[in-house]
């Protein structure tokens, strides 16, 4: 018998009986249909490249060396802890990208899996079992309610940044892009801006104690210095942060 995603009751095709299906006892076979082509994968891929995330112009500056399409295969677990349901991901083969196990699937868009898709799709590694465990290292596991192998739709691009290779892959059904190794932008940057920023401001904050600790019009005159000072300094400080924001 082959539910469909959902299906509770099934109809026996022998014998015509009436089938309740234990969802918690089973363990189901789905696919996630791509919408995504490979052109439409890069731009996925090109989109994330200029965002905040990673170094500028990567989109630019890198060369795509290689890409793959494939069905990759995932451990989907559904359990009930605590009161509330929780659902978890597991990669079902070895994988450089971990972050394969923050997909979303939502439940409409699984489909029957069918043998015609072997060509395309990676074959399973990965115990059910491992994968259990490996929940069991995270989190408190309670009653499953639900487990099947899930093959999603991946293109991996290979792609070469100031001579060396990364990997990305791109969901090619949601176009959500995954990767653990990419060139992130340099935070020190960022971090000194904010520091001296703060540090500015901090000085200024100083002048009008100071003020009020010589006496007579010594705190008058501190504020209005401070908030002078700050006016003046605001610009300033914004276009240094813009110019590092454009070069970094």
């Amino acid at each position: 018998m082959h539910p469909d995603e959902g299906q509770v009751f099934l109809t026996c095709p022998y014998c015509s009986a009436t089938v309740y299906l234990d969802k918690s006892r089973v363990v189901f076979h789905w696919y996630v249909a791509p919408t995504l082509d490979e052109t439409k994968a890069r731009g996925a891929l090109f989109s994330w490249m200029s965002g905040n995330q990673t170094v500028k112009d990567l989109d630019k500056k890198s060369r795509v060396t290689g890409v793959t399409f494939t069905y990759f295969p995932l451990w989907y677990v559904r359990w009930e802890a605590g009161g509330r349901e929780e659902v978890g991901l597991q990669p079902a083969a070895a994988t450089s990208v971990t972050e394969l196990t923050r997909l979303k699937l939502p439940a409409g868009d699984l489909r029957k899996y069918s043998s015609a898709l072997d060509a395309q799709a990676e074959a399973p590694s990965v115990p059910l079992d491992t994968a259990l465990s490996w929940f069991g290292q995270k989190k408190a596991i309670g009653q499953v309610r639900e487990m099947a192998l899930v093959h999603v739709p991946t293109f991996t691009y290979k792609y070469q940044y100031a001579g060396k290779i990364y990997t990305a892959v791109v969901d090619a059904a949601s176009g959500t892009v995954m990767a653990n190794i990419f060139p992130a932008k340099a935070e020190v940057p960022y971090q000194l801006v904010g520091g001296v920023t703060a540090l500015v401001y901090l000085c200024l904050a100083t002048l009008p104690v100071g003020g009020a600790l010589t006496g007579g019009d010594g705190m008058t005159i501190g504020m209005v210095a401070c908030v002078g000072l700050g006016i003046v300094a605001a610009p300033l400080l914004l276009m240094w942060a813009l110019w590092v924001a454009s070069k970094v």
